[in-house]
């Protein structure tokens, strides 16, 4: 805290916040009903002449987290907190014990835990961020390379202060906490651009925070570096060639299907095209195109949405994702006329995402007309190149992909070290099914085959996500665990 300053405690609790500085004097705003006295505390504090504004209540509570939300998260502090302090559990032993951690004095300790929280979490590539009240405990957990990973378990006296910050730095009410809320924190962490979506649920002890750390540098990604097989690969590239038709990318919740679609946006975004996308929410900002973000509250949804800028002449369109009926049938419609499409299905499968625009309601004529991709993928981790075992492969995982003992490769399991966190793992790989929709298809998909006929028409001569994923066991970038984990062996058919 400097002299122009006041601390967040006592702002929030006297009813002052700094306004801005005018010359010599401060303006500080003064909530209806201050205690007098605390004037002379902030005097005191600020060592300038003031200028009061008074405010009422809703307008201070807009103005203290318009104030102290500027204060964001400063990569270099957050590095020099963490290597004073020996780490995050050191951190969290510097905070006093306090019934309420904000009514002391001085709130940096607590700012210094939010800024080592985030600055780790990005240092360790961490997709996200949990923050869970448990009945004695609170649970701090990071999301790396898609598994849950806990960091700390401190006393739960630190759910109230930790939440409130960070409601503050993302520009939520403070004082409600029977409701979600979703926000976001812009910071810049060692010259990268980090984006931080915030959302707050309240659980059975209190309010829980889910923290999304968006990295452009990670999302924005040419297709060569996808991880596609070159078979795949020279595939998707025909597909994003041809002039019209929509392209699907199916997959579970962070499977890296955003990714994928920014990445085919790059090849078609070529300054000759008026690219437009509506998104929920924008994840990261595309240079030359036009990006809406979806507002449900007010009647911005994807279908009433992507009528509106059909009218602005576009060339393509990039929808976040088919939710339902409506959207499917605009979508199509525009397709129709000459144009491509791509968006997104929640299905297991590449044939399922067929399977799902039927049971929606899109005729299949029209699906057969129009469809011209569907891409399936997952990630699976990749194994640690500092601490891999070798691994003696079982008959069993050897027939699981079409091996003979004679001539299998060698087989690797994680092992655990300091570069990988002891998970064994570091890093992603994907892996891809990609159906495209040719004349046969086509044929099928109009008499309504079933998604199992279509699986094996479609994949007969290219790899469906088990056998391509079995690459990577091959050549020991990736375990037999991990791949049957990310999976399902019935999927080998």
């Amino acid at each position: 805290m400097t002299n122009t300053d006041l601390s967040y405690a006592f702002a929030r609790d006297k009813g002052l916040v700094v306004l801005e500085g005018e010359g010599e004097r401060i303006k500080l705003g003064v909530r209806n009903g201050a205690d007098p006295f605390s004037l002379i505390e902030a005097r005191r504090v600020l060592r300038r002449p003031l200028k009061l504004q008074p405010l009422a209540a809703p307008d201070f509570e807009r103005a203290l987290t318009e104030h102290y939300a500027r204060e964001g998260v400063s990569g270099d502090e957050a590095e020099a907190a963490l290597d004073s302090h020996g780490g995050l559990a050191s951190l969290v032993d510097g905070i006093p014990e306090t019934a309420d951690l904000l009514d002391g004095d001085d709130d940096a300790p607590v700012i210094r835990l939010i800024n080592g929280l985030i600055y780790e979490a990005v240092d360790r590539k961490a997709s996200d961020v949990h923050i869970e009240p448990h009945e004695d405990t609170l649970s701090v957990r990071y999301r790396i390379d898609g598994v849950l990973q806990e960091v700390l378990t401190p006393s739960r006296r630190l759910a109230a202060p930790l939440t409130s910050r960070i409601k503050v730095m993302a520009r939520l009410d403070i004082a409600e906490k029977r409701i979600p809320q979703d926000g976001r924190i812009s910071l810049s962490i060692g010259g990268r651009s980090i984006d931080v979506r915030v959302s707050t649920l309240p659980s059975r002890y209190g309010e829980r925070v889910t923290m999304r750390l968006l990295d452009t540098r990670n999302a924005l990604l040419g297709l060569d570096e996808l991880g596609m097989d070159q078979v795949t690969l020279d595939r998707f590239r025909e597909i994003l060639a041809q002039p019209n038709g929509i392209t699907l990318v199916t997959g579970p919740t962070g499977s890296g299907k955003t990714t994928t679609l920014y990445s085919a946006l790059s090849v078609l975004n070529n300054g000759e095209r008026n690219v437009m996308t509506l998104e929920d929410p924008i994840e990261y900002g595309l240079e030359g195109i036009s990006q809406t973000q979806m507002h449900h509250k007010v009647g911005l949804t994807f279908a009433a949405t992507l009528r509106a800028i059909l009218r602005h002449d576009p060339d393509v369109v990039m929808v976040g994702e088919i939710r339902d009926l409506e959207t499917a049938k605009v979508a199509f419609e525009f397709a129709s006329t000459g144009r491509p499409v791509l968006s997104t299905v929640h299905t297991n499968s590449a044939a399922g995402a067929i399977q799902r625009l039927r049971d929606m309601g899109i005729e299949p004529y029209v699906i057969a007309a129009t469809l011209k991709a569907v891409i399936a993928q997952r990630l699976v981790r990749k194994l640690c190149e500092h601490c891999r075992k070798p691994h003696q492969s079982a008959p069993e995982e050897l027939a699981l992909f079409g091996l003979d003992a004679a001539d299998a490769p060698q087989f690797w399991r994680p092992g655990g070290c300091m570069a990988c966190g002891n998970s064994g793992y570091n890093g992603r790989l994907g892996v891809y099914e990609l159906i495209t929709v040719d004349a046969g298809l086509r044929e099928l998909i109009r008499a309504d085959g079933s998604e199992d006929a279509i699986q094996e028409m479609a994949l007969n001569r290219y790899d469906n996500l088990f056998r391509n994923a079995a690459r990577y066991v091959k050549t020991g970038q990736t375990s037999v665990e991990e791949v049957l984990r990310v999976c399902r062996r019935e999927e080998e058919r």
